[in-house]
C-alpha cells in the first residue's frame, strides 16, 4: 500500500466512526480505543510515519498513538482524542456508527468530537511526505479524554512527545482558542451516627452537618468569585456547582451518612492545590463533633486551567491564518498536559461544540477544506522552514 491507495478522507472517517470507542465512567458502557488506534497506525505507517503505540497502564484495551514524520528538535504536534461519549441510540435518526452524508454534513458519533480531525490532519500531512522536513511533524491520538484524561496523563508521565508547538483539533468552529478553565470534581462524604429520631442524643446527623458544609462551600464560592475574574471568558468568574446529594434512609432515623458531589471550574492563575487546601480547611472548621467525620475525595484527576499567552508565536500565526482573534471556551481539553511537555499549544478544530455530545452529531463539509489548508500552512511554517 502507498499514499495513492490510502483510503479517502471520507472513507477514513467512515472507518473511524464505525470503530466504537466510547469512554465512560460507567464500566458497563466503557470501551477500548484500540480499533481506532490500529486504523490510524496503519494509515500513518503507509505514509512513512514512524509509529509508536503506547498502551495505557492497567487498561490493555486502550492506548495512545504517537506517529512521527521527520527528525530534529522542535516541530509540530497535531493532536486529538480517539474516544467518544456514550450515545442515546433512540434519539439518533441514523446509526451512530455508520457515517451518513446528508444536508452537506457528515453524521456519526465522533464526527465532530473529534474523530473527524484525524482524516483532515492526514490529508494535510500527505502534502509533506516527500518534502525535506526541517523539524518533525507528529500526529498524536490519545485515550480517555472524555473521562479520566488517562492518555494525556500517561504522555506527561513518559515525557513524550517532544515538540515546540501543538494544535488540538477539538471543535472550535475554525477559531483559535488560547484559554479554558480547569476542572476539579469532588465528593464530600460526611459520616455521623445513626439513631432513633425521637432523641437527638441517640446519634449525630450527617445531613445537618452537610447543611452547614454546603453553606460554607457556597460562601467560599462567593469569596473566590470576588477574588478572581477574567474578562476573556463569557462567564468571567470561577464556577462551583453542587451537582448531586444522597443521604439517609428513613425519616425516623438520624442520618448516619451523606455524600455531596460538586465541581469547581477555576480560572487560569488559580492554583489547584491552594484551592483544595482552602476548601479542606473551611470544611474542617465547620464540620466537627465527636460523632462526625468527613472525607473530601477527588472523583477524577484535576484538569488544570489553560492559558497560552496572547503574544505567543503560535497564537499569532493561528490568528493570521483564521482571521479570528484567539478566544476562550468553557470546556476543558488536553491543552494543559501538552503545555507541561513544553509546547506552545492552541485548540483549533473544524467542528462546532454545540454538536458535541449530541444526538445526530455532525461535521459540516464546508469546514473540511479550510481546516486542511490551515494545517498545511502550519506544517509548512513549523516543520518545513528552517528555524
Amino acid at each position: 500500500m502507498n499514499a495513492r491507495t490510502l483510503p479517502s478522507l471520507q472513507q477514513q472517517l467512515q472507518q473511524l466512526v464505525a470503530s466504537p470507542s466510547v469512554s465512560a465512567t460507567n464500566p458497563k458502557l466503557d470501551m477500548g480505543n484500540r480499533g481506532v488506534i490500529d486504523l490510524l497506525a496503519a494509515w500513518l505507517d503507509t505514509l512513512g510515519f514512524e509509529v509508536q503505540i503506547m498502551p495505557i497502564d492497567g487498561q490493555p484495551h486502550k492506548a495512545n498513538l504517537i506517529a512521527t514524520l521527520g527528525r530534529g528538535d522542535g516541530g509540530l504536534v497535531l493532536s486529538g482524542h480517539t474516544d467518544t461519549v456514550p450515545y442515546d441510540d433512540n434519539r439518533w435518526q441514523s446509526d451512530p456508527f455508520k457515517l451518513s452524508e446528508r444536508d452537506n454534513r457528515f453524521y456519526g458519533l465522533g464526527s465532530t468530537d473529534m474523530k473527524g480531525f484525524f482524516p483532515i490532519a492526514i490529508e494535510a500531512a500527505k502534502a509533506f511526505v516527500d518534502k525535506p522536513l526541517q523539524q518533525p511533524l507528529i500526529i498524536l491520538a490519545t485515550a480517555d479524554e472524555e473521562t479520566s484524561m488517562a492518555g494525556a496523563r500517561a504522555l506527561v508521565k513518559a515525557g513524550i512527545p517532544k515538540a515546540r508547538y501543538a494544535i488540538i483539533g477539538e471543535p472550535t468552529g475554525l477559531k483559535p482558542i488560547r484559554m479554558h478553565k480547569g476542572m476539579m470534581m469532588h465528593a464530600l462524604r460526611i459520616t455521623g451516627q445513626a439513631g432513633h429520631s425521637s432523641n437527638p442524643e441517640y446519634g449525630a446527623s450527617a445531613l445537618e452537618a452537610m447543611h452547614g458544609a454546603m453553606g460554607e462551600i457556597l460562601k467560599l464560592r462567593s469569596e473566590w468569585q470576588s477574588r478572581y475574574q477574567n474578562p476573556g471568558f463569557a462567564v468571567q468568574v470561577p464556577t462551583l456547582n453542587l451537582g448531586c446529594i444522597h443521604g439517609g434512609d428513613n425519616p425516623n432515623r438520624i442520618c448516619g451518612h451523606t455524600e455531596l458531589q460538586f465541581d469547581l471550574r477555576p480560572l487560569p492563575g488559580m492554583p489547584m492545590e491552594e484551592l483544595r487546601g482552602e476548601l479542606h480547611q473551611r470544611l474542617k472548621n465547620c464540620i466537627h463533633g465527636e460523632k462526625i467525620s468527613f472525607d473530601l475525595v477527588p472523583l477524577i484527576g484535576d484538569v488544570e486551567p489553560y492559558e497560552e499567552p496572547a503574544q505567543s508565536e503560535l497564537v499569532k500565526v493561528a490568528e493570521k491564518l483564521t482571521g479570528h482573534t484567539a478566544e476562550s471556551v468553557a470546556f476543558a481539553t488536553e491543552a494543559p498536559f501538552l503545555q507541561k511537555l513544553g509546547m506552545q499549544t492552541i485548540v483549533l478544530g473544524p467542528g462546532d461544540i454545540d454538536q458535541a455530545h449530541q444526538p445526530d452529531e455532525y461535521l459540516g463539509l464546508e469546514r473540511i477544506d479550510p481546516m486542511v489548508d490551515i494545517l498545511k500552512e502550519m506544517i509548512g511554517r513549523f516543520c518545513l522552514q528552517q528555524r
